[in-house]
């Protein structure tokens, strides 16, 4: 490699064209947001280092991915894996309901849609792109050992053929194809927890209606007009709690006693994990305005909504949506954040 700033320069440009892409597939190896950046810097820094000895003999692209791999596998030695509050216990009565909470390094995270997918032109790609980010395709693969969810990420999401991975991995075809036979058959069996949720890309007409509802119906906490649009089964979760509700009397039944606090709340859009979202602000009695609250996560199926899912840790997650932490007046006038 040449010397000279306008080399310097374009091996910045040349690695930062993958970024997003990079966090992605990071992101769905790690299943934390904030590892998944922390890996895709790692990944950038080995490239910047070791690319004197990039000979060109791959693509940069599938070194980069090279790179990624290993640094994942690294960072998933310590054999954690991250879910969601319906993987681990059974759902708990209203009546028993309590608020504990489990260290963060416990839970699946939320990622914006900007930071994981990249723009591409085919709408089947980028359908893909969204389904495989999604929080029950992301809990799925956390149940798979690092290489077989790195072989499934690589094969199924990412279109790679199998000797394009086995040389990425140093392994043969044949257990590259019989990895991604176990992953296949490990996802089937724990699909889990609202794995059929079916929210199109866009949002049809009658989804984007549902959306509108809903926010009606939260802002008004009408909850009423919630039971119609949740699911007799819709399932509610708040990590990093992990105690997690299922069917609208007890949903409701929370929201307005252990949850009364929510009430007059505003909701601002957000694209999350391929899924509509909302930033949830509450009213800050102290300041007449509203403050951070919650991302929520929404899952639809067939015209109903499936579950809910409202991460709490708002120090973490609004600077991660370049949101604020504060409103001082309607949430209306806030643009959505990426």
């Amino acid at each position: 490699m040449g010397d000279g700033t306008a080399t310097v320069d374009d091996l910045d440009v040349r690695l930062e064209k993958h970024r997003v892409e990079l966090t992605g597939y990071c992101y769905r190896m790690l299943g934390s947001s904030f590892e998944a950046e922390d890996a895709v810097q790692d990944t950038m820094v080995r490239a910047w280092r070791s690319y004197e000895k990039f000979e060109g003999r791959s693509s940069l692209r599938s070194w980069l991915y090279r790179i990624a791999t290993n640094v994942c596998l690294d960072m998933l030695n310590a054999g954690n894996k991250r879910a969601r509050p319906v993987d681990l216990t059974d759902s708990t009565p209203l009546a028993q309901a309590a608020l504990s909470p489990r260290p963060d390094s416990t839970w699946l995270e939320p990622m914006p849609d900007a930071r994981v997918l990249p723009s591409v032109s085919d709408p089947e790609e980028a359908a893909v792109a969204k389904e495989s980010v999604r929080l029950a395709f992301m809990a799925a693969l956390q149940q798979l050992p690092p290489k077989q969810r790195a072989v499934l990420i690589l094969r199924e999401v990412l279109a790679w053929k199998a000797s394009e991975v086995a040389e990425l991995l140093g392994a043969s075809v044949a257990s590259v194809n019989s990895a991604l036979q176990r992953a296949r058959a490990t996802l089937a069996e724990k699909g889990g927890e609202n794995a059929d949720a079916a929210v199109l890309d866009p949002l049809d007409e009658e989804q984007q209606k549902l959306l509108e509802r809903y926010v009606a119906a939260f802002e008004g906490y009408d909850m009423t007009a919630l039971t119609a649009l949740l699911h007799e089964d819709a399932v509610m979760t708040m990590p990093p709690f992990d105690l997690w509700l299922r069917g609208t009397p007890d949903i409701t039944g929370f929201m307005t006693t252990l949850g009364s606090a929510c009430e007059g709340s505003r909701l601002v859009p957000v694209a999350v994990n391929g899924l509509p979202g909302f930033a949830q602000y509450k009213p800050d009695p102290d300041t007449g305005g509203f403050t951070a609250w919650a991302v929520q996560v929404l899952e639809i199926s067939d015209g109903r909504l499936t579950g809910f899912h409202f991460f709490l840790d708002t120090e973490r997650w609004f600077p991660l949506f370049d949101l604020p932490l504060q409103l001082e007046g309607e949430a209306d006038q806030v643009q959505q954040g990426a």
